[in-house]
């Protein structure tokens, strides 16, 4: 199916190169360069160039390219990107250019094991560091039993758990997190919102636990023309999911029927879940710019924002991202609290609140001096983005009730959740 793989850096040089089919040439890795480096107007991750494909996905400063010349299954390509993205993050903790040019051996290893012949094979982190590791060489009795128990684990019905896990403490920890995506009018109505979620789970649990866990009160299904998923709460207003997508150690078939997400989980941190709302969306905050551009050399800006959630909850590590024109020479800014301060490089002005407390209120103001320019382009407003964390608190009204643990043997476990917004 991937007749070449290629890992690029931002300058086009060639870091990674491997190829499955003898249906190209290694050539084929400077005609990515050309049209797609090289050309800033290009956007789409699928390019195609006569009867070859290149799909590329962007991750810190580099490009993961796979080409084809058949036609593949675009999602299935993007996904074993992106699975690539997660197993150099697992073995390197970041995946970057440095951290390619350090590690390449081990990616190539990586790429022989996870790639036969250009289809994807088992891409789970945890199995692949049993028998892909740079430490000292072991002994043949120890690699036997390690083939062994590789072995049971890529062809059993749990490839994503080894056996005989063990912890003195037993916890789990689930973090629900969603990001909010907003369009609005200059008048303040809301044009579009929508809300992109997934549930995190970190477990480390010993043995081989089976994990059950609910959402709200009731959950239903309904077809009509298109799958959603309703979950009805004690209010009178419901939680509609468009779309769910869940980690493969979910048994879908109990999910079906009697709407019990059970699973066994991986060891360590995974996701667990995948969703998407676009109805009766609760918006933590809401932001009035007004922003004036006075003749060709000020910007006046007034940024009001205000918290919508309740005053018994806080938002911790607000920061609010505000565009400003590419000519700018010098802001002012006053703020009655947190920080403020602007970023030429990225031009951007970046305001810090540590703490904010539901339904309050704050402002900030400021005049952007700017400088000439020979040719006048009008400025296209970039948005204004916001990060933040709010605990116990979701904007789809999406809310996990419990988390069981069953092991056969009866241990004790911790439970923690979390609910944050961003």
């Amino acid at each position: 199916m991937i007749s070449a793989f290629f890992i690029y850096n931002q300058k086009g040089e060639v870091l990674i190169s491997r190829l499955y089919r003898h249906d190209l040439k290694r050539s084929v890795a400077d005609i990515f360069r050309i049209q797609v480096i090289s050309n800033t107007d290009v956007r789409s991750p699928i390019i195609t160039l006569g009867s070859t494909s290149f799909f590329h996905v962007r991750h810190e400063n580099l490009f993961v390219v796979a080409v084809t010349k058949c036609n593949a299954n675009a999602a299935l390509v993007f996904e074993f990107c992106y699975r690539l993205v997660n197993i150099g993050k697992s073995y390197f903790g970041k995946f970057d250019e440095e951290s390619v040019k350090n590690n390449f051996v081990l990616i190539y290893e990586l790429l022989d094991e996870v790639l036969d012949f250009g289809y994807p094979q088992n891409s789970e982190a945890e199995t692949l560091k049993m028998y892909i590791t740079t430490e000292g060489v072991k002994t043949e009795r120890a690699l036997a039993e390690a083939s062994s128990q590789i072995t049971a684990q890529t062809t059993s019905a749990t490839s994503w758990r080894r056996t005989g896990i063990k912890y003195r403490k037993n916890e789990a920890f689930i973090d629900v997190i969603e990001s909010v995506n907003l369009l609005m009018s200059t008048k303040g109505t809301v044009l579009r919102s929508d809300v992109a979620g997934q549930i995190m789970m970190r477990a480390y649990l010993s043995g081989t636990p089976e994990c059950k866990f609910g959402l709200n009160d009731k959950l239903l299904l309904e077809k009509d023309g298109i799958q959603k998923l309703t979950t009805t709460l004690r209010k009178p207003n419901a939680v509609e999911i468009d779309d769910c997508q869940f980690h493969q150690c979910v048994k879908l078939g109990k999910f079906g029927s009697d709407r019990i997400i059970s699973f066994i989980p991986p060891d360590g941190e995974f996701e667990l879940m995948r969703y998407r709302t676009t109805e009766n969306v609760n918006l933590p905050f809401r932001v009035h710019p007004v922003v004036n551009e006075v003749g060709k050399s000020r910007v006046e800006y007034r940024i009001t924002v205000k918290a919508q959630f309740s005053p018994k909850l806080y938002a911790n590590n607000v920061i609010v991202r505000i565009p400003t024109p590419l000519n700018t020479a010098n802001i002012n800014l006053r703020v009655a609290t947190g920080k403020a301060k602007y970023v030429p490089d990225e031009n951007l002005v970046i305001w810090k609140i540590p703490r904010f407390q539901g339904q309050g209120e704050f402002t900030l103001q400021g005049e952007a001096e700017l400088s000439s320019m020979t040719v006048k382009k009008a400025w296209s407003r970039p948005p204004i983005s916001m990060e933040f964390q709010v605990l116990m608190f979701t904007s789809s009204g999406l809310l996990v009730r419990f988390l069981k643990v069953f092991e056969k043997s009866n241990y004790q476990s911790v439970k923690w959740l979390e609910r944050d917004h961003y």
